[in-house]
């Protein structure tokens, strides 16, 4: 049975229409507002609020935490200093992705470490002959992410301090009204936008601090179907949507690498040892990944033209669809699938992410999605395009 997070209630007063979904266990509101549209646009125009609680949260710490780090990611652990956050996925033995999340380096020999899924065994399983403790602080911890162009000054309009220097992926302790938080310039948005990390008992305060500061900057919060959107825009990709995790995969077609999913620039095979290493070496050795993530931008023609052959009027879908759809290439022969696929309110076209065989990911490749109106199937065109599909320069700014 879901329960609400350390946020509940504050999120549930302002979901008047009562959309919830499930989380890791606990309620997370699918939109506030009438329609999400609203809600996209305060991540992309104003600032929003987004409780991401149900991350699963863990402390790492004690003399072996970055040997413990440095085992299990396949980035450099080493290289991660104290007030940075490094991204970037973890393996098991076959090279295949576990899940992929972030790793805040808190002090000399303390991380936090935030996931999707549960990694405490995981964890704890890599931790063998380590002198490290583990602690599981997903209860204990609650996150807010404060998204969008204006989420700078609305914090320092709480009174966290000057934010001006907080580069990406850079972290820092703060206090606003009183209460202490951690504040990562981090997020699942491709905007401006921090993570802030408060005691769960502190929560509410901390959102209501927050709140009375963006009053002026038309903050509102935002439910998951808006965040599904703009993650969409930026190119982020979705445990379960995008990729299977490795713990989870039935066959060997579910199971993706980080090269598959575009995390392949994130592996360092310089570092020395790490879970996967050797099944990594051996898939770049075989000439690298037999699939890849790519971006396609679907022809709105196409799909007018399937509603006119009904008599109806187009539809954009207006919520991210997570149904995978089959790809084909100019012969007709079935060639990958697409993941995710919406309709992107600020590029005003339909875009996708897609998983391809390397033939096919060159940008400007010409490929036919299959697409159903009224139980017709049909086809329509899609090009292959650069990921992210927005890149905003305030974003790093």
């Amino acid at each position: 049975m879901s329960v609400g997070t350390a946020f509940h209630a504050r999120t549930l007063a302002y979901n008047r229409k009562m959309q919830w979904r499930e989380w890791s266990g606990y309620f997370a509101a699918s939109v506030y507002a009438d329609f999400h549209d609203i809600e996209y646009n305060a991540i992309r125009e104003q600032a929003a609020l987004i409780d991401v609680s149900p991350l699963y949260k863990y402390e790492v710490h004690g003399p072996d935490a970055e040997q413990l780090v440095d085992r299990v990611i396949t980035r450099d652990a080493t290289k991660l200093k104290v007030g940075q956050v490094f991204y970037g996925p973890w393996c098991d033995e076959d090279g295949k992705v576990v899940d992929d999340g972030t790793i805040h380096r808190l002090g000399p020999n303390r991380f936090r470490w935030t996931a999707a899924d549960p990694q405490f065994r995981w964890l704890s399983l890599n931790a063998a002959g380590l002198d490290v403790t583990i602690d599981d602080t997903s209860e204990a911890t609650a996150a807010l992410a404060l998204q969008g162009p204006l989420s700078r000054a609305v914090l320092e309009a709480a009174g966290a301090g000057d934010l001006a220097d907080l580069r990406y992926f850079r972290r820092r302790t703060a206090t606003i009204a009183g209460i202490p938080i951690d504040i990562s310039r981090t997020g699942y948005t491709g905007d401006l936008g921090y993570e802030l990390w408060v005691a769960a008992e502190r929560a509410v305060d901390l959102w209501d601090a927050v709140i009375t500061a963006g009053k002026p900057y038309g903050i509102r919060p935002a439910g998951m179907i808006a965040l599904d959107v703009v993650r969409l825009e930026a190119g982020l990709i979705l445990l379960e949507v995008d990729y299977t995790s490795a713990r989870h995969a039935m066959n060997a077609d579910q199971a993706y690498s980080p090269g598959e999913i575009g995390l392949g620039k994130l592996v360092d095979f310089e570092k020395g040892d790490f879970v996967g290493r050797r099944a990594l070496l051996e898939e770049r050795r075989r000439g690298g990944p037999r699939r890849r993530l790519v971006g396609l931008e679907i022809s709105w023609p196409d799909i007018d033209a399937m509603y006119n052959a009904q008599g109806l009027p187009p539809g954009a879908p207006a919520v991210v669809d997570r149904s995978a759809i089959p790809l084909y290439d100019a012969g007709g022969r079935q060639v990958g699938r697409i993941t995710s696929h919406g309709w992107s309110p600020i590029l005003k076209k339909p875009i996708a992410l897609a998983s391809v065989p390397p033939a096919y990911e060159r940008p400007g490749t010409q490929l036919q999605a299959e697409w159903t109106v009224e139980a017709r199937r049909g086809r329509v065109a899609a090009t292959v395009v650069k990921l992210p599909f927005l890149d905003l320069q305030r974003k790093r700014a």
